[in-house]
């Protein structure tokens, strides 16, 4: 009884922690997506063929690093680590270093973007909907009409592409 009664003990500072961080899950994935996001954009206009495609890189870009600074303040302050950009990077170029510049890469481009929005309104969505976190609502709330004008630029530039 008394090792159960130890055991216990033991795990209250871990069943602390998770109390303090009830979504650092969602802190994780939406990190991890923002990363590969502005790595992505920055391919795109090296490497994509069509203006819409560079346009649309660069809008990764600009929008992703805003909304990636809002989330690295808000986790430090909650003493939750996120991934590293550098992993990111790399794990974006082994996805995509065997494309080649042009219009290959601008209808993989695409339709990765259109995949990887639709996972991140779902993302933001789920937080808004079952989130524990105040702050971290708030933020799937501010940046999912952003991350929602983006899918639906970039459907619109599939279209164009004929990309399905």
């Amino acid at each position: 009884m008394k090792s159960i009664a130890f055991a216990l003990l033991c795990a209250l500072p871990l069943l602390a922690v998770a109390a303090d961080n009830p979504d650092e899950d969602f802190f994780q994935k939406a990190a991890a997506a923002g990363m590969a996001e502005v790595e992505a954009g920055h391919m795109a206009q090296q490497k994509g063929s069509s203006q819409a495609v560079k346009d649309f890189g660069a809008m990764m870009v600009k929008d992703h690093t805003t909304a990636n600074n809002k989330l690295k303040t808000i986790a430090a302050a909650k003493s939750i680590k996120l991934p590293k950009s550098e992993g990111m990077m790399n794990k974006v170029k082994e996805k995509t270093e065997d494309l080649r510049s042009g219009e290959g890469f601008d209808k993989s481009y695409i339709k990765s973007q259109i995949k990887a929005h639709e996972d991140t309104v779902a993302l933001l969505q789920k937080e808004i909907d079952s989130g524990k976190d105040p702050e971290a609502q708030a933020f799937a709330k501010e940046t999912l009409p952003t991350v929602k004008k983006h899918l639906e630029k970039i459907h619109q530039i599939a279209a164009s592409a004929g990309v399905q």
